[in-house]
């Protein structure tokens, strides 16, 4: 028996089975540079007839504008990119390698749910997976991309990741099928409606919607230089950039001009796009920073918070500068919002401020109002550097009228008093300066130097 035929035969009848996603995968990694894994695995499967070649997933290493990431890509030509036990440990072989070697893990996941016929085993091989890929998040980056129909278990990777691909209307996860969803809810609704990136708005799981796999690879290219490299040259002209055009007005689009110039990239911008989070560098310091985006102020729902809290997580896993511009007054008045997890998810928040351990700064650009200012800008809450522009407002109410309904079960509240405290002009920045709780009153065209010092004097 000719051993080398033999091999090139079987070879063959492997990249025949998943020729559609290693081309998913050569488009988004450098030429030729994808090195695969566990080639040969093979199963049976009891329901269905044949071998389950390669396993339905294609693992390996590779590199993507010379840096390495290890790739776990499901091949939804086989079994419908079932899950399988022998699946599960194929791709958690890959994952302990990626630890080993501190390498980013890039998944390309695509799958129909487990193979029936394995009962409980498959039930085994999932937990490890995730169990594993939960216990990376401290260790190395991992990246989703949702390259197809993705249902079932393996869909939790999805709220494990650090970072989270949709591909248009190709993209599609849910962690039952949309079929059993929609039956269940009475309705006959297309499966886009039940798992597409719009439909999961208020998740937190879509980071990115984007064209294609090779915006995918710019994305990813970017994502790591922010996270792998803290530090780099911007130039000695740059640093001492103002910002005239922020005197006349500060709001989310103008603000972007603090980033040094086309280095900034936003994470979530399908969900609460109030709540505006960028991986950014400022002066050649890679930063996170959150900007709530609204004239009027934000005001906080569960859905914001949420948005926060996993924004937060990523600035204290990375152990990087967090910068917030405050334009927030509080919880939302509503009976919908009070009956939901925002207070729990506040809460949350404030843990994961406590745990960061890199330099914290808040600019109150606009109102810090309430707990605006007590989560956001109070020194109090760990702040190292708390900044407002001349023109903001910090106060313990937004108005005249708001002191007066929230005291309105007090019938000693003396309006005439109320209207004198709560006056613009006693919501000045400068009363909170004068207690020490505010570092300086800026004029906003300096915002961006008085960040670049900071952020000098706090990490290097």
């Amino acid at each position: 028996m000719d051993k080398i035929k033999l091999l090139q035969a079987r070879r063959e009848q492997l990249l025949k089975a998943g020729k559609a996603v290693r081309q998913d995968i050569e488009a988004l990694v450098d030429k030729d540079s994808f090195v695969e894994l566990s080639t040969f695995s093979f199963s049976q499967s009891e329901f269905f007839d044949g071998n389950a070649e390669g396993e339905g997933v294609v693992c390996g290493f590779a590199t993507i504008e010379d840096n390495p990431y290890y790739i776990i890509a499901q091949n939804s030509a086989v079994l419908s990119g079932g899950v399988s036990k022998a699946n599960c440990e194929k791709m958690l072989k890959c994952l302990e390698q990626a630890e080993k070697n501190g390498a980013p893990v890039i998944y390309m996941l695509s799958t129909l749910g487990v193979r029936v016929g394995e009962g409980v085993n498959v039930l085994e091989g999932l937990a490890s997976l995730i169990l594993k890929a939960t216990q990376l998040k401290d260790s190395v980056s991992q990246y989703l991309i949702v390259n197809g129909e993705v249902y079932g278990q393996i869909a939790l990777l999805a709220g494990i990741c650090d970072f989270t691909f949709f591909i248009g209307k190709k993209s599609v996860l849910a962690a039952n099928s949309p079929l059993v969803i929609t039956a269940a809810g009475g309705e006959n609704l297309p499966k886009e409606k039940v798992g597409g990136a719009e439909a999961l708005g208020k998740t937190g799981l879509t980071s990115f919607v984007v064209k294609d796999l090779a915006e995918i690879k710019s994305k990813i290219t970017l994502l790591t230089e922010f996270v792998e490299v803290g530090v780099r040259d911007c130039g000695e002209n740059d640093l001492n950039v103002s910002l005239p055009a922020l005197n006349k007005k500060a709001d989310g689009k103008s603000l972007l001009n603090v980033f040094d110039k086309g280095s900034y990239v936003e994470l979530g911008a399908s969900s609460c796009p109030e709540i505006k989070c960028y991986l950014a560098r400022i002066g050649g310091i890679t930063v996170t920073s959150v900007i709530f985006d609204n004239d009027s102020g934000v005001k906080l729902c569960a859905g914001k918070a949420r948005k926060l809290n996993g924004f937060a997580e990523i600035a204290c896993r990375y152990n990087l500068p967090f910068i917030t511009f405050v334009n927030t007054l509080g919880i939302k008045e509503t009976p919908e919002v009070a009956d939901s997890p925002v207070i729990k998810e506040l809460c949350r928040y404030v843990d994961t401020l406590s745990c960061m351990g890199s330099a914290k700064i808040s600019v109150v650009y606009g109102k810090a109002v309430g707990l605006g200012y007590t989560l956001f800008a109070a020194k109090s809450m760990g702040y190292d550097f708390t900044y407002a522009f001349a023109n903001a407002k910090i106060a313990l109410f937004d108005s005249v009228q708001g002191a007066e309904i929230e005291l309105a079960t007090d019938g000693k509240a003396n309006s005439a008093k109320l209207a004198e405290k709560y006056a613009d002009e006693n919501s000045d920045p400068v009363n909170a300066a004068k207690g020490g709780y505010v570092d300086n009153i800026i004029e906003p065209a300096f915002v961006r130097q008085y960040l670049i010092a900071s952020l000098q004097m706090l990490i290097m």
